[in-house]
């Protein structure tokens, strides 16, 4: 018999068509809502757990699971269905929702995603939930009222975002680009969200200690950097604030002090998870891992690595790539090798070893920072949960 949390079972309780399942990284979404398609929407006994029955309903209704690539090719929703039993008839990543447009009368779980903009995913997502039933789990769902306007829309409370908008929003007149300045009839917005949302606290045995490791930096080339505004890399000029920012971390993410740091770190912690961003500091880890003679193992835009499994591994993974939709029970440390300016994508990569099923009760997470102006800065704007912007940052 499956074992459910109080959490768990009051979510499937409070679930329903349209609804988002919001819950931390490793909470148990996926088998919750499994839980919930088995016995809301498929109807009939559970053997779950005692105390649940439902209606009999449509038994052989399709059911669809849109993810992300690594859930689909990784199996994971096939395994816990399995556990249920619910029977999948499709399981596809985002890249490829538009393939399920024309579907109809079926059940569709949308995982590990905000819908938050009007790109194409979202349209399609508007499409399909015109006739289907569906729900969507996500850690972070929305940040503010604007990002949850597809939703309301998929859900009937409005007729498109443009209804939304001209119902809800005063926009900014003093920008480039499109910026809310305030929202009418907020409490109307509140109710409408908290309908469709559904919190799932989860019960952790785990603690999460976070340390700050601080690293030096070239302090005179970070000001030529910075003051002249001059490129000490290739000896021009820099041509915009994109540049400007590119670089500065360049010469912080690749002082020495980064793989001393490393060094001290491994020697505690055997097994490393250590996330990065930018191709050079790959070049840099791969090079430590080599002259080390390690075992390492990577998940990026070319290589999709699966985790080493022996006694001392590293795993460099690169935070848009491989901040999501996996997990590791083997190791009980992250190595933030450089700062990311997504809050999302440090939440995400944090709970990649914070799981339910861990046997470690103390987790360990290395920020590897210095005490230059912009990563005292990126600190600063994700300790407020936030993303950091360089335009802003450079102007004040």
């Amino acid at each position: 018999m499956i074992q459910l949390t109080d959490y768990q079972v009051s979510a499937i309780e409070r679930l329903h068509n349209g609804s988002v399942l919001r819950g931390g990284t490793g909470s148990g979404k996926t088998l919750t809502s499994l839980v919930y398609v088995f016995e809301k929407v498929l109807g009939g006994e559970s053997p779950l757990y005692p105390g649940h029955t439902y209606k009999k309903q449509n038994k052989d209704i399709p059911i669809y699971i849109i993810t992300t690539p690594r859930k689909r090719d990784e199996n994971d929703w096939v395994a816990e269905a399995a556990l249920v039993p619910v029977k999948l008839t499709i399981v596809d990543s985002w890249n490829n929702i538009k393939k399920y447009e024309k579907i109809e009368n079926a059940m569709f779980i949308f995982d590990e995603t905000k819908i938050t903009g009007y790109g194409a995913w979202t349209y399609s997502f508007l499409k399909i939930t015109k006739k289907n039933k569906w729900i969507l789990l996500s850690a972070t769902p929305g940040d503010s009222l604007i990002e949850y306007a597809s939703l309301f829309v998929a859900n009937g409370f409005f007729k498109n975002k443009t209804d939304f908008e001209r119902q809800h929003i005063i926009w900014s007149r003093f920008t480039k680009y499109p910026k809310v300045d305030r929202y009418i009839n907020v409490s109307k917005l509140l109710k409408l969200r908290d309908s469709i949302l559904v919190e799932m606290p989860d019960v952790r045995a785990t603690t999460q200690n976070h340390k700050n490791v601080i690293c030096d930096f070239d302090e005179l080339n970070y000001k030529i950097l910075f003051d002249r505004r001059w490129n000490i890399y290739e000896n021009k000029p820099i041509r915009d604030i994109s540049q400007l920012c590119y670089l500065l971390r360049k010469l912080v993410n690749t002082d020495p002090s980064r793989i001393d740091a490393l060094n001290t770190i491994y020697n505690k912690h055997p097994r490393l998870i250590i996330f990065y961003n930018f191709n050079y500091e790959l070049y840099i880890l791969r090079e430590w891992c080599q002259s080390k003679k390690l075992l390492f193992a990577e998940w990026n835009s070319h290589n999709h690595d699966t985790l080493p499994d022996a006694k001392s591994w590293v795993y460099l993974c690169q935070y848009t790539a491989a901040q999501e939709a996996w997990n590791c029970i083997t190791t009980d440390c992250i190595v933030f090798y450089s700062q990311t300016y997504s809050y999302k994508a440090l939440h995400q990569a944090t709970g990649r070893i914070d799981r339910m099923n861990t046997p470690y009760k103390f987790l360990y997470y290395y920020h590897l920072v210095s005490l230059s102006s912009i990563d005292i800065a990126i600190q600063k704007t994700l300790a407020r949960k936030e993303n950091f912007n360089e335009s802003k940052w450079v102007v004040n």
